[in-house]
């Protein structure tokens, strides 16, 4: 009867960790998407698909997978882009687009009105996120002045990162959003503490 109990929690064990390697294998996929797509559009600043794609990837494999994704997207990106005092805010700022993705995953799968709005909603916290980073940082006294200013120079980027987003998901988000829920159906990556199924 020991013996049975053992060998049950040993095969739990094991079934819990051949979950959680696919779950490292896709962040890994999504990830390579975001940082490629990242690179084919760099001719375009701010029109690129690594929100869309962070987003996705929270709804469909949780949280903690979706705040990784945005992470490592800037990270590795920006090997390409240049790494800077910026990197970790980025990381910072995708990441957690990609964790409040997987906490309200439920509405956002069910109404598509509300993903792009959130999308809409993604791109302009991560603009003003930036902004206010960068007055802190090349600034010893910030003051509203400066930050306002700062949000007003960044109006066109933050209008880009705004319409890059709503595009993408509109166009994303159909055929990938059914993939990625087969994905996560057929290999049993189920989502993290912050977001049951």
């Amino acid at each position: 009867m020991q013996n049975t109990a053992v060998n049950t929690k040993a095969e739990t064990g094991l079934f819990s960790s051949r979950i959680q390697a696919r779950k490292l294998c896709m962040i890994a996929v999504m990830t390579t998407l975001a940082v490629m797509g990242r690179v084919l559009f760099a001719a375009l600043p701010g029109f690129k698909p690594v929100a869309a794609i962070v987003i996705l990837t929270g709804m469909y494999f949780g949280a903690g997978s979706g705040f990784t994704t945005g992470a490592l997207a800037a990270l590795v990106s920006n090997i390409y882009f240049m790494q800077g005092p910026w990197t970790p805010f980025q990381m910072l700022a995708w990441g957690s687009i990609g964790l409040l993705s997987g906490i309200f995953r439920r509405p956002l799968k069910r109404f598509p009105i509300l993903l792009c709005i959130w999308g809409a909603l993604a791109g302009v916290y991560y603009s003003m996120f930036m902004d206010t980073w960068m007055v802190f940082w090349y600034n010893s006294k910030p003051t509203w002045q400066l930050w306002l200013a700062a949000v007003s120079t960044g109006v066109f980027s933050l209008i880009t990162y705004v319409i890059s987003n709503v595009v993408f998901l509109a166009a994303l988000s159909p055929a990938m959003g059914r993939r990625l829920m087969r994905i996560s159906r057929k290999c049993g990556i189920v989502n993290d503490l912050l977001t049951k199924h």
